[in-house]
């Protein structure tokens, strides 16, 4: 899979780089995410550098045969209702496994956003993982993850510091992406 996920990246002319360790545990971070094609993009480029990565999708994609699919693929469905406990569950999961790496879109949406989400950020900090920031930037059409992220416990400025990470990256569809 992961000479195919190369391949499949090359002929479209996408570029990665990852410089981060390969932590047992770890929440990855994506953004920009403004398009369907971030998944698709994201996944192969971390199968093309021979690691697995789990992620969060909205239930209303679970459905059959999907859900099937992004279940066998590692994918946790995030219910719409608030207040759905998925952050402590996550938490937990981590804390009993031996390896775990999870990729999390902060927007939450492919919709422009400026409120990003923090519950990645309470995760890390509670179960003591790292975070990893990776990047899909369309007008280079490259995607890295080169940076690592403690969090420090203060989310407001943790998420200044991720937000301003990310300002110079686009989007495949930029009118979408905001880290203001």
């Amino acid at each position: 899979m992961r000479k195919i996920a190369s391949l499949l990246l090359r002929m479209a002319g996408w570029t990665v780089e990852v410089s981060v360790p390969d932590y047992p545990k770890c929440i990855i971070c994506v953004a920009p995410h403004t398009s369907n094609w971030d998944f698709i993009l994201a996944e192969l480029a971390y199968t093309s550098v021979g690691r697995k990565a789990g992620f969060l999708m909205k239930e209303a994609w679970f459905f059959w045969p999907l859900g099937c699919l992004f279940r066998a693929i590692g994918g946790i469905a995030v219910p719409k209702v608030r207040g759905s406990q998925l952050s402590e569950l996550i938490i937990e999961k981590f804390r009993k496994s031996a390896r775990m790496q999870l990729a999390i879109t902060p927007e939450g949406t492919r919709s422009r956003v400026s409120q990003w989400r923090t519950g990645f950020l309470h995760i890390a900090y509670e179960a003591q993982v790292p975070i990893v920031l990776g990047a899909i930037d369309a007008s280079t059409r490259r995607i890295s993850i080169v940076k690592e992220f403690e969090p420090s416990g203060d989310i407001e400025a943790d998420m200044r510091a991720i937000k301003a990470y990310y300002k110079p990256f686009t989007g495949i569809k930029p009118q979408k992406f905001t880290t203001e």
